[in-house]
């Protein structure tokens, strides 16, 4: 018996004629009940309702696809087994609707022999019923039924097979989509032009690109950075390295310790963004981005709904690395408002006991603005810091960009540059050689030179000049609370 029909038997070994499963599939719902039904009543039958076609099958002449009259007949007339529901929270906003529930519960509570299972992939349960209904929360298929559906849709193609050799890979990858999608992905995949590993895997990971994007809270963005691209910051980059192969489902099969995130506090425009971006491509994981505002939108229900929603959705499409920028306003750490408390409190037990193959990757501004409840031990592994570069990283990160633009850094005076950068973040670098090089490809389409940038860096301010005193904060706060994320201990002016 699958994990799915257990839970199943174990609500309605309790005999709450009340059972509401929490799972957007229908189908899997309704061929479990039939399967396990035998052992659960004498003479058991299915019955489903929706409000398009009422109870069926139809129990007399009368029309049932009202939910009132649906839910009275079955009260008068119970047959042993299971009355399937659908949909019905859309309902419970009606008294009518749930004063109907109410009856049934205690009219069927003494039979034993009938139960009202109501499906839905949403938990909107009334107060005022909420002690009579039994809330089952189904989880997504394992891996094994997952592979188990692909290789039943692949019977139907005998010249289309995957390699045997990948089917525990195929199941693990499959993991967050329902029977149904799987079906139809497997279609797509069977029919398509190759079989080979990488085609497979490419196929399931754009399905779970489009399964993130209909969340709606969640962006995809793309791999393009390596370690390559991040000038300077060597404690980060070793302690990315040193973890990569700790985040598979290998270590956690053995019981390594899984990373579980990183927290990146820093001076604007220091690469805190970047360094997110850049663990998703050295581990080779899928990078997805979490919109607050659109959690906190109202569009997707209340903040803590739609907040919880984002994290089934991400853990469902583990091994991935979620992405929260600018986490003190993000999780609305400094704002007033039960909402805003409850999504704060909501995330740090999530932190605390999420599955192990998601990664939280959180940057922030404000430093001084965050709890100590974030920052302790266990809720992220690792607190880094991203100063201003100093001017070894400053020579890299000119170097980075130059080559970015398709310059070559050697035909440069690097030195020069480092000491007209003194005081400058990444960013600014970046705009200044980005600049350059539109000013020399407007002068007749030339190469752009060391005199280009310098031009730019006499008429740009950088951000420690216009923000000093609040930078000056920042840096008093992080130095000797967070680990430096380059090795230098030198820091550099303001």
């Amino acid at each position: 018996m699958s994990t799915f029909a257990e839970q199943i038997q174990n609500a309605v070994n309790g005999r709450n004629p009340l059972i509401f499963l929490q799972t957007p599939e229908e189908n899997r719902v309704e061929e479990t009940l039939r399967a396990i039904a035998p052992d659960c009543y004498e003479n058991a039958q299915v019955s489903t309702w929706s409000c398009t076609s009422g109870i069926l099958p139809s129990p007399g002449k009368s029309k049932t696809t009202d939910p009132v009259t649906a839910i009275q007949t079955i009260t008068k007339n119970p047959h042993p087994g299971f009355y399937v529901m659908k949909d019905m929270p859309d309902f419970m906003d009606q008294h009518e609707v749930v004063r109907a529930l109410r009856d049934a519960y205690y009219e069927l509570t003494g039979s034993g022999q009938t139960s009202i299972v109501l499906v839905s992939p949403d938990a909107t349960i009334p107060r005022s019923i909420e002690k009579e209904v039994t809330l089952v929360d189904i989880g997504l298929p394992i891996p094994e039924e997952l592979i188990h559906q692909f290789l039943r849709i692949q019977k139907t193609y005998p010249d289309r097979q995957i390699p045997d050799t990948l089917h525990g890979e195929v199941g693990m990858a499959l993991r967050g989509l329902t029977l149904n999608e799987v079906t139809h992905l497997a279609h797509r995949i069977l029919m398509g032009n190759k079989l080979d590993e990488e085609s497979i895997f490419n196929e399931i990971f754009e399905e779970k690109k489009i399964l993130v994007k209909k969340a709606g809270f969640l962006e995809f963005i793309p791999q393009k950075l390596g370690l390559d691209q991040m000038g300077g910051m060597e404690n980060l980059k070793d302690w990315i390295i040193k973890r990569e192969a700790s985040f598979t489902q290998e270590a956690v099969d053995a019981g390594m310790p899984i990373p579980k995130g990183i927290l990146i506090m820093g001076v604007s425009g220091c690469g805190k963004s970047l360094c997110a971006k850049i663990v998703s491509t050295f581990w080779k994981l899928p990078l997805f981005r979490l919109d607050m505002n659109m959690v906190n939108s109202g569009v997707y229900g209340t903040p803590e709904a739609a907040f919880d929603r984002a994290l089934r959705t991400i853990e469902s499409v583990a091994p991935a690395i979620m992405w929260i920028d600018e986490i003190e306003n993000s999780l609305s750490m400094a704002q007033s408002g039960n909402a805003g408390n409850h999504v704060f409190s909501a995330f740090l037990t999530w932190m605390q006991e999420k599955p192990p193959l998601v990664f939280v990757a959180a940057t922030a501004n404000q430093i001084q603005h965050l709890p100590a409840e974030v920052i302790r031990k266990g809720r992220f592994d690792q607190v880094f810091f991203c100063d201003l570069p100093d001017e070894d990283e400053r020579k890299n990160i000119i170097k980075i960009h130059i080559g970015n633009q398709g310059g070559d850094p050697k035909e440069f005076d690097l030195d020069y540059l480092v000491m007209t950068t003194e005081g400058w973040n990444g960013a600014e670098v970046e705009q200044a050689v980005i600049a350059a090089r539109i000013d020399a490809n407007q002068d007749g389409g030339r190469k752009f030179n060391n005199k280009d940038i310098y031009r730019h860096t006499r008429s740009i301010v950088p951000l420690s000049e216009t923000m000093r005193e609040q930078i000056k904060v920042i840096r008093d706060w992080a130095w000797g609370r967070a680990t430096q994320a380059t090795k230098t201990k030198k820091r550099a002016p303001v």
